[in-house]
């Protein structure tokens, strides 16, 4: 795992902060939950974390904060925008008790005018968390896993840590034996681990409030048949703030599939889900990798019958071995995307989407266009038989659609509810498909407002984003729009069953996307997969082949450019980072004139920040 620090920053900050005159260094408590700044607020202060951890966030607007990092004991926080001179752009919360101490701006340019070293040290941690867009540090570490089920979990947290350090990190379960030690034990053995994982059984409520109080994030672990928790359970307010408490509903194997999970959200209402089954080594394997920020999630853009191609990226992904951990998507890659996450093998979903959609022609139930150029009914039948009447929250994976808000101008992400319904919404382009209105707002086609969803993906997901991403392959035959058929021809021909050109305007109009937005969610992938189906047409719903075969192509040569698994992608950048510190953090002014012109040459795309 990457470290945040360097034992040459370490030891610059404690000098800085205990070592001479220390008059003006003070020292403060924080309790678990409390605000040490906010987003905006002035940055004149520098602050070392003595004991403790601190959350990073920020706010995108009204949607639930984005969580950037953890900071631990010896690191540094709140440099970046002392050193500029700016308001904070991040807020920094107390995830548990914890020790802070602080030094005002002035005394710190001061003392980094006699300890050059400091200055260097300080760059390298910016560069690394500027380019990890971290801004707070690293990633969670510490675990705790608290029973909500009568059955024991401590067997099911044992397959995950064995899956832990069968991937080679180094792992610690801790449980109520060490309910009465002290705090530097604690920190002792979360210091030489990768991950620590806390578990506290049912029947163990003191030591389960202290788990929630010692950990990054926190994992309630219940049974899908039993009724839920009701005040009692043990909860950490400052996790639940920043969703950062969690659902594993971990079911009987003789249950095939999940149920009853609506009921445990109510009750819970964690900010993500997991499904799996006691005893099953793969659902013990995908939970290891969320916890170790080595979980694959993948997202799918829509495309209208190009994205077809979708299947092709996902069965190379497969043949690979790519485990596919989340899955989502907008418009007819959200359609897609919920094949993975329903469980159903590769065959099943390409069964499905052939049966639903080239073997019967989804938009040939035309209409007069009141409000759009079909009646739907047909798609709404598809949908039915395809999905029935399964809920979102009993997916095998955790899914999300994405649908555009013509209430709020907002984009309405799906995770709940019947997902014939939420399949029905994204893929509602306007003038194409009449809208459909759930809780009184109106919803359209996700790819109105974000065809490529992989920010949305990178929310739920800390580990490497796969995207498969047809935002702006070409999908409109100009021949068709300059020379259109006559009526006759047209019926005749029956081109009539892919609707009239117009609806291939329309649909490659609802799914183009800015060159900024489409730009900003491709840099949320780690692996970007663009197929490039030649000489089809968006509405063509019957070139599946071709759609197909450019997919796995597609993602075969964006597999095969790899140094590594997948899985890695992540921590391979940050090891990457961290080796070009060297290159392009600054060094002493005796050291550095002979580098400076080196320096200025750095492109644009290459400056940290």
């Amino acid at each position: 795992m990457a470290k945040a620090r360097t034992d040459t920053l370490e030891a610059a900050l404690q000098n800085l902060f205990t070592g001479g005159d220390t008059t003006r260094v003070s020292w403060f408590a924080l309790t678990g939950g409390e605000q040490l700044f906010g987003e905006g607020d002035p940055a004149d202060t520098l602050y070392l974390v003595r004991s403790g951890r601190l959350g990073v966030f920020c706010h995108d607007g009204d949607q639930t904060p984005r969580f950037l990092g953890v900071v631990r004991p010896g690191e540094p926080v709140g440099e970046m925008s002392m050193l500029a001179g700016t308001p904070h752009t991040a807020s920094v919360v107390a995830l548990r008790d914890s020790e802070i101490l602080a030094l005002p701006r002035e005394t710190f340019f001061e003392a980094a005018r006699s300890q050059p070293d400091l200055m260097v040290e300080l760059s390298r941690l910016m560069i690394r968390r500027s380019r990890d867009k971290t801004l707070g540090g690293s990633e969670p570490s510490v675990f705790g896993f608290i029973s909500a089920r009568p059955k024991p979990i401590r067997a099911f947290v044992e397959r995950i840590a064995a899956c832990i350090e069968a991937d080679g990190f180094t792992c610690q379960i801790i449980d109520h034996s060490a309910l009465t030690s002290v705090a530097d034990w604690f920190s002792r053995v979360e210091d030489s681990h990768d991950y620590v994982l806390y578990v506290a059984e049912a029947d163990e409520p003191a030591w389960a409030q202290l788990c929630t109080r010692q950990v990054d994030r926190l994992f309630i672990v219940g049974n899908p048949l039993n009724t839920p928790p009701g005040a009692n359970l043990p909860r950490n307010p400052a996790l639940d703030a920043q969703q950062r408490t969690d659902l594993i509903l971990l079911r009987d194997p003789r249950m095939p599939r999940p149920a009853n999970t609506s009921v445990w959200l109510d009750a819970v209402k964690p900010g993500r889900w997991f499904q799996a089954m006691d005893g099953h080594l793969g659902d013990a394997a995908r939970l290891a990798r969320v916890v170790t920020g080595t979980a694959v999630g993948v997202v799918l853009s829509g495309g209208g019958a190009r994205a077809y191609a979708h299947l092709g990226a996902l069965r190379a992904l497969r043949d690979a071995k790519v485990p596919l951990d989340f899955m989502g998507g907008a418009s007819m890659g959200a359609v897609i995307a919920a094949g993975p996450a329903l469980g159903w093998s590769q065959d099943e979903m390409e069964d499905e989407i052939k049966r639903a959609f080239v073997a019967s022609d989804p938009l040939s139930d035309i209409t007069f266009p009141l409000i759009a150029m079909t009646r739907a009914g047909k798609v709404t039948r598809l949908l039915r038989n395809a999905f029935g009447d399964t809920e979102m929250a009993d997916m095998a994976l955790p899914y999300f659609a994405v649908s555009t808000n013509l209430t709020t101008g907002r984009i309405e992400v799906h995770k709940r509810g019947l997902l014939r319904r939420a399949m029905r919404a994204t893929i509602s382009i306007p003038g194409v498909m009449p809208p459909v209105v759930m809780h009184d707002q109106v919803l359209v086609d996700g790819a109105v407002l974000r065809n490529f969803p992989a920010e949305t993906m990178r929310q739920m997901n800390a580990g490497p984003v796969i995207g498969v991403d047809m935002s702006q392959a070409r999908g409109v035959d100009p021949a068709t729009l300059q020379n259109p058929p006559s009526w006759w021809r047209w019926i005749l021909s029956g081109d009539w069953k892919n609707g009239p050109p117009i609806v291939a305007l329309l649909m490659r109009a609802a799914t183009l996307t800015s060159d900024a937005d489409i730009e900003t969610s491709r840099r949320a992938t780690d692996l970007l997969i663009q197929p490039e189906p030649e000489g089809m047409d968006i509405r063509d719903w019957k070139a599946y082949d071709i759609a197909v075969g450019a997919g796995y192509e597609a993602a075969h040569a964006a597999l095969s450019e790899l140094d590594g698994p997948v899985t890695r992608l992540r921590q391979d950048r940050s090891r990457q980072a961290e080796a070009a510190e060297t290159v392009t953090a600054p060094e002493p002014p005796e050291k550095a004139s002979g580098k400076a012109k080196a320096s200025r040459r750095q492109t644009a795309s290459e400056r940290p920040g």
